[in-house]
């Protein structure tokens, strides 16, 4: 992890000096996030996405974006049962992402990026039937390192801020699980995420101008 960040950090730092053309931004929002293999079903566990991100310009329209989160996971589902807990899930999974994602940019108002994330495990928990699930080790039957894929759609609001959708799912196993049932499965992250993204240095939107030839 801090080999990543130390490479993370000396890119940015490097982009900085040498490009005058890099943009900074902050990163808000919320995931709605399922995890595929667990019986759970529904995008009902919500969390934070927050963080910060750097824009590089690359050609024409396209950009090179790399992002810092802290970015919460999970799965939840409610008591099955009125008036007791039977049937009642929650997983909680927080993460440091690290995303890295290409961008093209359509007239400045709309953005579409595609890439890939890196996280690490920071925080777990997990309840069954209202009970807390106790594990001999801090993160339990989970990986600690998870990589998604991403799909990502940027629209421009005004100058700096722009309203983001993203998707992504993991690429590799988080967990497998064998039920009671006898049923083995294996458990994948699975993520829709709604944020705001304020970009400071942006360009002016631009808007159309008026014929002032015409009297």
């Amino acid at each position: 992890m801090k080999r990543i960040l130390a490479i993370v950090l000396f890119s940015l730092i490097h982009y900085f000096v040498f490009s005058q053309s890099i943009k900074g931004g902050l990163i808000a929002g919320f995931n709605a996030t399922q995890v595929d293999g667990d019986e759970v079903y529904g995008f009902r566990k919500y969390g934070l996405n927050a963080g910060a991100c750097a824009i590089v310009p690359l050609w024409n329209n396209f950009s090179f974006t790399i992002e810092t989160l802290y970015n919460q996971k999970g799965s939840y589902q409610r008591p099955q049962y009125a008036d007791t807990l039977s049937g009642e899930y929650k997983l909680i999974l927080n993460y440091l992402d690290v995303p890295v994602l290409f961008h093209y940019n359509d007239k400045d108002i709309i953005k579409f990026g595609t890439g890939f994330s890196w996280g690490k495990l920071v925080q777990f928990k997990e309840w069954e039937h209202g009970n807390r699930v106790n594990w001999n080790t801090p993160y339990g039957p989970y990986e600690r390192n998870d990589v998604d894929v991403l799909v990502d759609v940027q629209f421009k609001l005004f100058t700096g801020l722009n309203f983001d959708f993203r998707y992504a799912y993991s690429v590799a196993k988080l967990r497998t699980r064998t039920f009671l049932t006898g049923k083995v499965r294996r458990q994948f992250n699975n993520m829709i995420t709604f944020r705001f993204i304020y970009v400071f240095k942006d360009k002016p939107l631009l808007r159309k101008k008026k014929d002032k030839d015409k009297n």
